[in-house]
């Protein structure tokens, strides 16, 4: 199947075409992202209206884009797969809504799919593509989750955050310090001139067994030394760049402990981590360590596809297309909250 995928739940337009008869990395036959990021830079954090308004205005001429890229036309199209959710419910409607009037016209099914599911599956896209089973820790703006996977809709949650997810808690801790939006990669770059002797931050639920994550606690402690500093006027640049690097050694410093606890607690030797979180560098070189120790693999999406895409969409959607689901019809799916714990095997007629 030649698969067209959509992604609008939240402040990035993505599609890409997947074809099945083709295998990792070749099987994309083209992809194009557009993002919100300057337009909510303004806001802050992500206006969903604008949002809304913004995928609208561009996912039309994304898709003819694609189309053109991969040299088909419509008519080649075989399905298509949207993001169902998790995600803002008008961003989600422009996308279902879009991809149920084209596969109408075209007479093609289309399918509804779960946006973390495609961060999940994101390294299937690559060469060096990660067989089945494996833990993956899915890192990103709105989810930290710990899974162990089977297989294809097999996925047990190991754990999660219990408040805020790692990249909103980048995101407040870049509020705190004067960065824009969004915060991740700015807190990086910062914590790149930090002093890590100086401060020490709190490493939240790492003192304790389990695989949940907690996050809320870390963001006060932040704030609570960002106040101190400036009450006692020594909030300089290389003040703002030690609170920096040890923000980040602390979220990575955690996720980094869940992840070998995960690993030794499965057994299992491949890693997953997906998602915008995953593309910081201190954390992919604290998890390459934890993996040779272990004898184990970290595999990554490539970097372009660590934010939301549709290249995951369009992948996870041929699958599960593939193996015969497909939306009822008429019916579209937009499920703003959707635990990916209630996704389903597909059954493989």
């Amino acid at each position: 199947m030649r698969v067209l995928g959509i992604e609008t739940s939240c402040d990035e337009t993505g599609v890409a075409i997947y074809d099945t008869s083709l295998t990792g990395g070749q099987g994309l036959l083209a992809d194009a992202l557009y993002s919100q990021i300057a337009m909510h830079t303004d806001y802050g954090g992500v206006v969903p209206e604008l949002a809304s308004r913004d995928h609208t205005r561009k996912l039309l001429p994304l898709i003819e884009q694609v189309l053109a890229d991969a040299g088909l036309e419509r008519h080649d199209l075989d399905g298509i797969a949207y993001t169902a959710g998790p995600g803002l419910v008008g961003a989600l409607m422009v996308g279902a809504s879009t991809a149920h009037g084209m596969a109408r016209g075209l007479g093609i099914p289309v399918l509804g799919v779960h946006h973390m599911e495609g961060h999940l599956l994101a390294p299937m896209l690559e060469d060096d593509a990660p067989d089945f089973p494996f833990v993956a820790l899915l890192v990103s703006g709105g989810h930290t989750q710990l899974v162990n996977v089977q297989g294809l809709g097999h996925y047990q949650l190991l754990g999660e955050s219990v408040d805020d997810a790692a990249g909103e808690a980048f995101d407040k801790a870049a509020k705190m310090l004067g960065l824009a939006y969004p915060g991740g990669p700015h807190v990086a770059a910062l914590a790149e001139q930090g002093n890590p002797e100086r401060f020490r931050f709190p490493r939240p639920m790492t003192d304790r067994p389990g695989l949940d994550f907690s996050f809320s606690g870390l963001k006060t402690h932040t704030l609570t030394a960002i106040r101190q500093l400036e009450t006692a006027d020594k909030l300089d640049d290389q003040a703002r760049a030690d609170v920096a690097r040890a923000f980040e050694e602390a979220v990575v410093d955690t996720l980094v402990i869940k992840c070998r606890r995960a690993l030794d607690q499965t057994g299992l030797k491949r890693l997953v981590v997906a998602g915008g979180v995953s593309a910081n560098h201190r954390l992919r070189e604290r998890l390459a360590q934890a993996c040779e120790k272990r004898q184990a693999k970290a595999y990554y999406p490539r970097g372009r596809f660590c934010t939301d895409n549709g290249a995951m969409i369009a992948y996870v959607g041929a699958q599960r297309l593939v193996a015969g689901e497909q939306d009822a019809s008429g019916i579209m799916q937009a499920t703003p909250r959707w635990p990916l714990a209630d996704l389903a095997a597909p059954t493989t007629p």
